[in-house]
């Protein structure tokens, strides 16, 4: 074994592929130019940017003046909620999300509620799926905006998208979605998907933390924002600060090396996942979270009967690195929001792990995970004298 445990919490972020890193090193002393700069520095990194956003435009099928650099995701949605809803005052103050999503979306949809808007949260199946008939009927002439997470952080179900935005556009409304788990793990064609606004970050793709990106589209029915962030006016004036160089060539070298390896990596994190979904569900008590099949081929979520979930996290911390719910919140020992939407009590909603496999998992490492979990839970379980609970059948 490593020193270090096995790390298997890729929803949380992930480690910088050294490809990546070695991609972004010259932009940290060599070429250190500010991009708006009218001298040789600074149109070398301004040539460097134009090429980074024309790779990341590439990998959706976007056009690169329809890709705005951001701090992350969180800034992105609050960008494309907050910048929607005041841009289109006039049209209606209705907006439309899904009960699952992550607070970067249900916190900037709360805070305009305080200002009067009204948003609807609609609820998922128990398998975390988006009713579509629901949707279609939650629709109003005042609605303006309808943002549904491609994928969940939590349980990586991967909501049906080109459903979402054939009912978005049939009804002119605007589709946002947030694409931070999706992005280089499933295709993204934005045109063929039909989305309006996608927000994206590095971190969860092997590139740096502090860097992300939202699509804003700008071809047929081009979306109206108004600036969050003012300032020197980068970014087509509607998000000022000056351009993270570095953190912007990692985000497409690491997008670049996602979309190449994605078939590939998919099929081998598949196997690895259902290598552990196969160790953990002859087990009693256990309930995988989110639908099987429609989910992200890294994510595995299950909630676990008679374990108390942080003495299981402290008995596998040593070796095992792996969290309960979002990361965002894990530490906060409240139930998850998304599994409580699917139907699971209090009780189960606390008691879950994700584990997040990703790109430098080996082999070796998921057979010690198989050997060791089960291990630990049946002994937790042991310890608080928990039985299964019996039906008897007439």
């Amino acid at each position: 074994m490593l020193n270090k445990p096995i790390y298997l919490d890729c929803q949380a972020t992930t480690p910088m592929d050294e490809r990546v890193y070695e991609a972004m090193k010259p932009y940290f002393c060599d070429r250190f130019g500010n991009p708006g700069s009218p001298h040789q520095y600074g149109w070398e990194t301004a040539a460097a940017i134009k090429q980074a956003r024309n790779l990341i435009a590439e990998a959706i099928n976007a056009s690169s003046e329809e890709i705005l650099f951001t701090s992350g995701a969180t800034e992105a949605n609050n960008l494309a909620i907050k910048g929607v809803a005041e841009a289109y005052l006039n049209k209606g103050k209705h907006i439309i999300t899904v009960t699952t999503e992550h607070s970067a979306v249900l916190s900037p949809c709360q805070y305009l509620e305080s200002l009067g808007f009204e948003i609807t949260y609609l609820p998922v199946q128990t398998n975390g799926l988006l009713d579509l008939d629901q949707l279609e009927k939650a629709i109003k002439p005042t609605t303006i905006l309808v943002s549904v997470m491609a994928a969940n952080n939590e349980i990586g179900v991967i909501q049906p998208l080109k459903e979402i935005g054939a009912i978005c556009r049939q009804h002119q409304v605007l589709f946002h979605t947030d694409a931070a788990q999706a992005i280089s793990k499933i295709p993204l064609d934005v045109n063929d998907l039909q989305i309006d606004l996608m927000s994206l970050t590095a971190h969860k793709i092997y590139g740096p933390k502090g860097i992300g990106a939202l699509y804003v589209r700008q071809q047929g029915q081009k979306v109206r924002l108004a600036t969050q962030l003012h300032g020197g006016g980068q970014e087509q004036n509607l998000r000022s600060g000056t351009l993270a160089v570095p953190q912007i060539i990692g985000f497409a070298k690491a997008l670049e090396l996602g979309i190449q390896a994605m078939e590939t990596e998919n099929q081998r994190l598949l196997q690895l996942r259902n290598q552990l979904w196969q160790s953990l569900e002859s087990l009693p008590g256990i309930h995988l979270n989110g639908d099987f099949q429609h989910r992200l081929a890294g994510n595995l979520n299950f909630s676990i009967e008679g374990v108390d979930i942080s003495s299981l996290l402290a008995a596998l911390t040593p070796k095992i690195a792996l969290s309960s719910g979002s990361a965002c919140a894990s530490a906060s020992r409240k139930p998850s929001h998304v599994l409580q939407a699917l139907g699971r009590d209090r009780q189960l909603a606390l008691n879950s792990l994700r584990l997040g496999i990703g790109r430098f998992n080996t082999q070796q490492e998921i057979d010690f995970v198989v050997e060791q979990l089960p291990v630990v839970i049946n002994s937790l379980r042991k310890a608080n004298h928990w039985q299964p609970l019996v039906i008897k059948r007439n």
